[in-house]
């Protein structure tokens, strides 16, 4: 009988040992695992709810994070920017006071604009026109028009509803075209806001200038020495550059109809909608507190509900 060979014997070895202890590991494996199953204490409730917990404050951060591009993306072209033209005077004579103004407004409804009082009355609260108003002087509207993102021409407005209490107005528009009738109004929100809340304050703060300083290079340097008229608004309507902006905050306080939050805003803002996190009008931007970061003011959308009532009767009634 030959002699075997020493070398396989010795690989033989090698092998018959590190398949037995893969079979051992294998069998720790599967005991281990059947230990854990079988005796290892289930989840308790009190952690299950943690876990619901991080998990919805996880989702909750993410939802904040991205709700100003997405409040912009979904409902931008329903924003519009107002530019009008008052004067206030005496009869037979030249006006006192001429000026222009610049704000925002949002659609509510068929045709219907939210905005603020002071922009669809611009003499309202104004102290230089109340002075004026006090001696019998009478203002007088030359021009209210909106400026809606992608569309070339600017619609005219008409005031259709007009607080007596605050700062908010409805406007209509005036032979609305196709393009803004099929235009989304703004979900407004049903519950009133928290204090704590974020929130996104959509607009166009600065008005044409804040445009203009958004805008290319070459239509930046043709516009920026122009003064906020309308011509630089029809330039920036016939390049689609008509575009609102979105600044974020959190929800200071809520006294009655009256939101504070620290979301910036500047002139031209005003009107802009406030949404909340979930994409929810909750009320109008309305004014600042200059050298107060925290110090913007805002109207409940509460308090709009029955503004819009009173537009759409006023509205009917109309020819």
């Amino acid at each position: 009988m030959a002699e075997g060979d020493p070398h396989n014997e010795e690989q033989t070895g090698v092998i018959w040992t590190h398949t037995v202890q893969g079979v051992l590991g294998i069998c720790v494996l599967v005991l281990t695992g059947f230990m854990a199953n079988h005796y290892a204490p289930p989840p308790t409730n009190d952690m299950q709810e943690q876990v619901q917990q991080l998990t919805a404050q996880v989702r909750q951060l993410k939802q904040e994070e991205t709700m100003p591009t997405a409040v912009v993306s979904r409902y931008r072209d329903s924003i519009c920017y107002i530019f009008g033209i008052y004067r206030v005077g005496f009869p037979d004579q030249r006006p006192s006071l001429r000026a222009r103004i610049s704000g925002t407004g949002f659609l509510i409804a068929d045709s219907m604009l939210a905005t603020n009082r002071h922009v669809a009355e611009p003499w309202y609260e104004d102290p230089e026109s109340d002075v004026l108003l006090k001696k019998g002087a009478i203002p007088q509207l030359e021009k209210l028009i909106a400026f809606f993102p992608g569309i070339e021409m600017p619609v005219n407005l008409e005031s259709v509803a007009l607080s007596a209490q605050g700062d908010l107005a409805v406007l209509k528009v005036l032979d609305a075209p196709p393009a803004v009738r099929k235009l989304t109004s703004l979900p407004l929100a049903s519950d009133r806001p928290s204090p704590g809340e974020p929130v996104a304050v959509v607009g166009y703060p600065m008005g044409i200038l804040g445009m203009v300083a958004k805008s290319p290079p070459p239509i930046y340097e043709r516009l920026a020495l122009r003064k906020d008229d309308q011509s630089a608004a029809d330039e920036l309507a016939a390049l689609s550059l008509i575009r609102p902006s979105a600044t974020y905050g959190h929800l200071g306080d809520v006294v009655g109809d009256k939101l504070i939050y620290d979301a910036p805003t500047a002139h031209g803002g005003s009107g802009g909608p406030v949404f909340n996190s979930h994409g929810e009008v909750i009320g109008i931007n309305a004014a600042y507190i200059d050298g107060f970061s925290g110090g913007t003011l805002g109207v409940s959308v509460q308090a709009l509900r029955p503004l819009i009532v009173a537009a759409k009767r006023t509205s009917s009634k109309q020819p």
